[in-house]
């Protein structure tokens, strides 16, 4: 399974993590969407390695208040679907 998110993840592109946001009700300014697909691009494997220690509250002062509490939903939801197959 890390190997096919590996392969997803070195294809990803700024347009496909707006797209998502966007399926998803979020609206992402510039600095919002640069700093999520930096972030994904940067930490996605220690994300990965150890899911149950990632505190997503620590990154609350990057996004602006609605986008932070959609985005946290979106991040519990998907979690919770697929944290055991990490």
């Amino acid at each position: 399974m890390f190997n096919l998110i590996a392969k997803y993840v070195e294809k990803l592109s700024k347009e496909d993590v707006n797209n998502f946001a966007l399926k998803k009700g979020i609206t992402l300014n510039n600095d919002e969407l640069d700093f999520t697909y930096t972030f994904i691009k940067k930490n996605y494997q220690e994300m990965l390695k150890n899911p149950n220690l990632f505190d997503i509250d620590r990154y609350q002062n990057k996004y602006q208040g609605d986008n932070f509490i959609k985005i946290k939903k979106v991040f519990i939801e998907y979690f919770s679907k697929y944290h055991k197959f990490l």
